[in-house]
């Protein structure tokens, strides 16, 4: 595969909960989203997928079933796949905006 240089700014937005919205570019298997999440965000099931990111602005919080994270403007994430990771996102800032590498 070649190199790509993904425009955003080309891209939609897509909602799928109120609150979050999102532009994903998709290539086979994996995906790149830019993700943006209100404080008005509330994730309504425990999510397993794994996410490899970083946090371009605001603060998000993130609760492995009660164990509670904090990563603030300029964090990397890393979530493994998985029950054991299982965790639910809101943002604790007006807004947060990250950006996250995904298996589809």
């Amino acid at each position: 595969m070649l190199p790509i240089a993904i425009d955003f700014d080309s891209l939609q937005w897509e909602s799928s909960l109120p609150g979050a919205r999102f532009k994903v570019y998709r290539e086979g298997a994996r995906q790149i989203r830019l993700l943006e999440f209100s404080s008005d965000f509330v994730e309504p099931v425990w999510c397993e997928k794994g996410h490899i990111g970083f946090v371009l602005d605001g603060t998000l919080e993130v609760d492995f079933n009660g164990r509670v994270e904090v990563y603030p403007q300029g964090s990397g994430i890393f979530i493994s796949a998985g029950s054991a990771a299982a965790h639910k996102a809101r943002s604790i800032t007006p807004v947060v905006r990250l950006v996250l590498v995904e298996d589809v």
